[in-house]
């Protein structure tokens, strides 16, 4: 037969470990707070187990009923501090509710029936099944520990409930000796000795088992806890090289900034060139010719005239950007014939007009632009047909409508672009390798489109049907916004005589 009190002596040593190690645990990890409570359990059942030991041959009503409640509001803590554990919803108050009504019932009994054993066992087995029967609810609803782990903490839980379920049988169908019964004696009572002493044996595998069950829980929180913040700590990982990555582009946009500025001054340079060329040029010739007639030198004069207005315009123009105001386009309306006979003085003026064929369409009338801008544009284009095309070949000025858009064609009938190296024509500082014998600098058409973009225009390259190349510019109509009231006036249009031949812009196969 197993002795009682050893056994009773055994469960107060395991609950009291248990406390011990709850309170360890919650010590170490703070935010497993659910574990105070379970730890408080462990000594409710140590304390209420430690009064069964205590207590003397016949122990006094009183003391049965506290020993009783203590245990129960341990089993009470442990539910709580299992459903807040795992997160599941908590009834207090039903809990509240039980434990006042189980004291209130055994009060009654040792008052009025202290010999009947068995209605306070079954008052205790239908209060155990309900705090377990919860417990196993909890588990049941719970997602966050292993299924495995959950089920196998059920059973265990099951098992006791069972024990309990049979010691109320007994007890109800085969009731002990009524002075044993009404002392709760375990000496002079064999038969209720080996029943109360088999339950507590179950009773300390239970806690064991139990324990056993919570350590993995435990085990298993932590181990989740660390995957999440192993996923946290890789999303901030991840969050830390996007913003790594967004940091290297924006360092790569300020690059890129730069990079442009220093192109806009490779441009504005490659611009002003040939005013100074024109400059340079018509002085020389004055130089040479000191005799020639007065209306010739008035003629040259108003050419040097023109090119320092124009230089003039391209600083206020290219140099705009670098204001406050950043307005660097000045859209006027303007006569599409007036802009092409612009450009057809200042070649006339250089003595390229007779290799020049411009045919304006009759619809091509007006245009809201820049025209400084276009005919900076124009005169690049051109310059580069004339620079690529024999001396005795005509070049083709065509401007017309076409789909909602203002169109300048010029055809020239030169040495054409490869057709692998058109795609790459129109980059900086690219050259076709058909270009190789003649000076050129790559940026003519890069500045062209460049000064396009501002009027929303493109610029294509194409094979011409007799050869050479053909240039096809788009003006989407009916232009860029006009100029603002408050803005101020944009300097002249270049005189005729603003460009030099010598100057190319790097057109279509050094573009």
């Amino acid at each position: 037969m197993l002795d009682l009190r050893t056994i009773l002596l055994v469960v107060v040593f395991i609950a009291a470990m248990q406390s011990v190690v709850w309170l360890f645990v919650w010590l170490t990890w703070r935010r497993l707070y659910e574990l105070k409570l379970i730890a408080a359990a462990s000594v409710c059942f140590m304390v209420g187990v430690l009064f069964f030991v205590l207590r003397g041959p016949a122990p006094e009503a009183w003391q049965i009923v506290a020993a009783n409640s203590i245990v129960k509001l341990g089993l009470l803590l442990m539910a709580d501090g299992l459903a807040r554990f795992l997160g599941q919803p908590r009834y207090p108050w039903l809990g509240a509710l039980l434990l006042v009504s189980q004291v209130a019932f055994w009060s009654g009994a040792m008052a009025w029936a202290p010999e009947t054993l068995w209605l306070r066992v079954n008052a205790s087995t239908l209060f155990t099944l309900a705090v377990m029967g919860f417990m196993c609810l909890t588990l049941a609803r719970d997602r966050s520990q292993p299924r495995l782990l959950r089920w196998v903490t059920v059973a265990v839980l099951g098992v006791h409930m069972g024990a309990n379920v049979a010691l109320s049988l007994l007890e109800t169908l085969n009731p002990a000796a009524p002075a044993a019964a009404a002392l709760g004696a375990e000496a002079g009572a064999p038969v209720l000795g080996a029943r109360n002493a088999w339950f507590f044996f179950e009773s300390l595998l239970f806690l064991i088992a139990f324990f056993a069950c919570l350590l993995f829980m435990v085990s298993a929180r932590l181990s989740a806890d660390l995957r999440a913040r192993n996923r946290a700590l890789a999303a901030e990982v991840a969050e830390r090289r996007r913003l790594e990555d967004e940091l290297s582009a924006s360092l790569a946009t300020e690059r890129r900034l730069r990079e442009e500025q220093r192109q806009f001054m490779r441009m504005v340079g490659h611009e002003f060139r040939t005013p100074l060329a024109t400059i340079q040029l018509e002085g020389e010739m004055i130089g040479m010719n000191p005799d020639e007639p007065e209306a010739t030198t008035a003629r040259r004069l108003a050419g040097i005239a023109g090119s320092v207005r124009r230089m003039a315009g391209l600083i206020d123009r290219f140099l705009a950007a670098e204001r406050e105001d950043g307005e660097s386009l000045r859209a006027e309306p303007l006569e599409v014939a007036a802009l092409l006979a612009e450009v057809e003085r200042h070649f006339a003026a250089l003595g390229h007009g007779d290799r020049l064929r411009f045919a304006p369409a009759a619809g091509a009338g007006r245009y809201r632009g820049d025209s400084g801008m276009l005919q900076t544009v124009l005169i690049n284009l051109i310059d580069n047909a004339l620079k690529y095309s024999p001396a005795d070949r005509p070049v083709d000025v065509i401007a017309g409508l076409g789909d909602g858009a203002l169109e300048f064609q010029v055809v020239d009938r030169g040495i054409g672009i490869p057709e692998g190296e058109r795609a790459a024509v129109g980059r900086r500082f690219f050259r076709a390798s058909n270009a190789a014998g003649e000076t050129g600098t790559g940026t003519g058409l890069y500045n062209s489109q460049r000064l396009l973009d501002y009027h929303g225009g493109t610029l294509r390259l194409g094979p011409g049907e007799a050869g050479g190349t053909v240039v096809l510019v788009r003006l989407p109509l009916p232009g860029p916004p006009p100029i603002p009231a408050q803005a101020p006036t944009r300097a002249a249009p270049p005189a005729p005589s603003d460009r030099a031949p010598e100057a190319p812009a790097g057109a279509r196969p050094d573009a």
